[in-house]
C-alpha cells in the first residue's frame, strides 16, 4: 500500500466541525392495509461521527450500508429518526427542518456521476452563478470574478464558462461538480463515490484535485466510497459501515495496517496490490435483507470467524480505545491485524 501524499487533521482536540451523534433513519414501509404488518427499514441506526476541521474522514462499506443516508442527513435533505447533528457549532436536527439554505453554505455535496448531477440545458457559467444569487450575490461584477476564479482553481479556464456539459470529458465534468459544490466556499465538502464513474487514467487528478483544494481552500471532507485504495490515498481517519452501523473506526493507519473487523479486513483484502504473491481471502455472500437482519452480529453469517456468541448476541458497543481505535466485534482482540492468505 501506498503512502498517501498529505495527512492534516492534526488540530485541536476540540476543534470540531461536525458531530454526529446516535443517528438513526428508519423508514416504515407497508402496513395499513388487511391487517398486515408494518415493517420498518433501518437503513442507519445509531451512528457516531466527528469531523475536524482540515480533516478527511473517510466512509467506507458496500453498497446499501448507509453511507449516503448519513451523508443526505448531513446535509439537511432527510431528516434522521432520531439523533443529533451539530455542524460548525450549529445544531441542524432542531426545529421542523432547519435553516437549509444556512446549511448549504456550511456543507456541499461532490456526486458520483458528474454528467447527471449537471443540467444539461445550462451553461457551466449559468451552474455557477445561480447558487450564488438564490444566496444573496446580486452584484453582476463579483458573480463574474467568483465564477472565474473558481474554474480556475478547478483547472479549467474562465473562457469554457459559456459551454454546455456535454462538451466537455467525464473529468472535466466532475471538476465542474467540484466547481459547484466550493463556490459557496463552504467549509465541509461530502464528496460521494466522486472518482467511480471517471476512466481510471483521470481519477488520479481528480484525487490530487481535491487533496489541492483541501488545503488551498481550508476544506473539510467526508469522502464515501467503497474503494479503500482512494480512502487510504485521502484519509485522516476512516469509518467503516455495515448494514447501516459503524463497525471500526480510527486512524487511517490503524485501519489498514492493523484493521481489527473481519469485515474492515475483508475489505482492505479487496484492493488491488500487484506486488502481492497469492490474493488475499475475501468475505462470500451479499449484505444481508435490512429488512430482516441476521440474528446477533449482522456480519456474523459471512465471518469465517463467526462463534455461537456472534450468532445470539449484537456485537459490543463500539468505544473508542485510548489509542483512538474502535471496534464492534466480539473476537476483535484475537483476530486483530490478522490478514489472511487465501491458499496458493
Amino acid at each position: 500500500m501506498h503512502e498517501p501524499k498529505v495527512r492534516s487533521g492534526e488540530g485541536r482536540p476540540d476543534d470540531v466541525i461536525l458531530s454526529v451523534e446516535d443517528l438513526a433513519v428508519h423508514f416504515p414501509l407497508g402496513g395499513g392495509l388487511l391487517g398486515r404488518e408494518r415493517r420498518l427499514l433501518r437503513a442507519v441506526d445509531g451512528v457516531d461521527l466527528t469531523l475536524k476541521r482540515g480533516e478527511c474522514l473517510g466512509l467506507v462499506g458496500e453498497s446499501g450500508s448507509g453511507k449516503s443516508t448519513v451523508a443526505l442527513s448531513i446535509l439537511g435533505l432527510l431528516k434522521p429518526t432520531r439523533g443529533r447533528i451539530v455542524v460548525d457549532g450549529q445544531v441542524v436536527t432542531d426545529g421542523p427542518s432547519g435553516d437549509r439554505k444556512a446549511l448549504a453554505r456550511t456543507v456541499q455535496i461532490v456526486f458520483q456521476d458528474p454528467y447527471a448531477s449537471l443540467n444539461p440545458r445550462q451553461t457551466v457559467r449559468r451552474t455557477l452563478e445561480d447558487p450564488l444569487r438564490v444566496h444573496g450575490v446580486t452584484a453582476k461584477s463579483e458573480i463574474e470574478d467568483r465564477v472565474a476564479s473558481m474554474l480556475r482553481h478547478v483547472g479549467l479556464r474562465p473562457e469554457q464558462a459559456d459551454r454546455y456539459p456535454h462538451e466537455f470529458s467525464g473529468g472535466q465534468r466532475q471538476r465542474i461538480g467540484i466547481a459547484r459544490a466550493l463556490i459557496l466556499n463552504p467549509k465541509i465538502v461530502i464528496c460521494d463515490e466522486p472518482v467511480s464513474a471517471l476512466d481510471v487514467s483521470i481519477r488520479a487528478q481528480i484525487i490530487n484535485l481535491l487533496l489541492e483544494l483541501k488545503e488551498t481552500l481550508s476544506l473539510s471532507y467526508i469522502m464515501i466510497s467503497h474503494d479503500l485504495g482512494v480512502v487510504e490515498h485521502m484519509s485522516d481517519k476512516v469509518a467503516v459501515m455495515y448494514l447501516g452501523r459503524i463497525v471500526e473506526n480510527g486512524d487511517w493507519r490503524e485501519i489498514f495496517e492493523r484493521p481489527a473487523h473481519p469485515y474492515t479486513q475483508a475489505l482492505i483484502a479487496a484492493i488491488p496490490d500487484p506486488l502481492r504473491h497469492a490474493p488475499l481471502a475475501t468475505t462470500g455472500g451479499d449484505l444481508p435483507n435490512p429488512l430482516n437482519p441476521p440474528n446477533g452480529c449482522a456480519f456474523s453469517p459471512r465471518c469465517r470467524y463467526a462463534e455461537d456468541v456472534c450468532r445470539s448476541e449484537p456485537g459490543p458497543v463500539l468505544e473508542t480505545r485510548p489509542d483512538g481505535h474502535a471496534v464492534r466485534c466480539w473476537r476483535a482482540d484475537e483476530i486483530a491485524g490478522q490478514m489472511v492468505l487465501a491458499p496458493t
